[in-house]
């Protein structure tokens, strides 16, 4: 290994060049996916790393936060990255994007405005494949404890003395 060269043999440099900007929030490069700002990136083994990037930005157009940071979007999507869905979101997203080339666009993910991928998504609500990853991110993304906190919740009040001793006599103004 020579010196600047990374433990697979890929200078900084090189990642940069091989890697792709995706719409304005992501990197893409051979295998990987990565923020930006490098506040996160993981790896694909089975989805192409365009196909994650995809399906992590219908997931924010799905149920867009603005506050949610786009790694709670990766977590809730990541579990499609596998042998077995591969096929299936594989194919959902190639007709994702022919439904964006079909309305003037590159691709979904190539699609800059918010407006125009949503009505995207509303062209293709009543598929299999949308009602999939929408229903999959209920709990995918709202069911992980650090989210919780960016909605005010503080999860479930049994443990933490049920709602009789937190909160329940806490009105003052009657």
């Amino acid at each position: 290994m020579t010196e600047g060269m990374g433990p697979k043999g890929l200078t900084r440099r090189q990642l940069l060049s091989q890697a792709t900007a995706a719409g304005a929030s992501f990197v893409i490069g051979s295998g990987f996916m990565a923020a930006k700002d490098a506040a996160w990136a993981m790896e694909t083994t089975a989805l192409k790393p365009d196909t994650f990037a995809t399906l992590v930005q219908m997931a924010r157009d799905i149920y867009p936060h603005d506050k949610v940071a786009d790694e709670f979007y990766v977590i809730a999507v990541k579990g499609y990255d596998t042998a077995e869905a591969a096929e299936g979101i594989e194919a959902g997203i190639a007709a994702l994007d022919a439904a964006a080339q079909g309305k003037g666009h590159d691709s979904y993910l190539g699609t800059g405005w918010e407006r125009d991928r949503v009505d995207i998504l509303r062209g293709i609500e009543d598929s299999a494949f949308f009602q999939q990853i929408r229903g999959g991110l209920v709990t995918g993304l709202y069911n992980q404890k650090a989210v919780w906190p960016i909605f005010g919740y503080e999860g479930e009040s049994f443990s933490q003395g049920g709602y009789l001793e937190r909160g329940f006599n806490d009105i003052n103004w009657l």
